[in-house]
């Protein structure tokens, strides 16, 4: 099984994350926990973030590498 890009697999978390906190069964239960929706979506966003800079930062390095030889 091919492996999955990690940036792709946060991003459909974060859909499936934004579904969920708009499904008309969680909006009805009175569900109040110490994390929330918005923490996960937070959580996902910087670690997005963050692959995508060290993703950067990386072709950054390999074009420098290139540029030399």
């Amino acid at each position: 099984m091919p492996e999955v890009n990690l940036i792709e697999l946060v991003s459909c978390t974060q859909y499936l994350i934004s579904q969920i906190a708009q499904h008309p069964d969680l909006l009805k239960l009175e569900y109040y926990p110490d994390l929330t929706i918005g923490d996960a979506q937070s959580a996902l966003s910087y670690l997005k973030y963050e692959l995508e800079n060290r993703q950067q930062i990386s072709r950054l390095s390999e074009n420098n590498q290139n540029d030399e030889h």
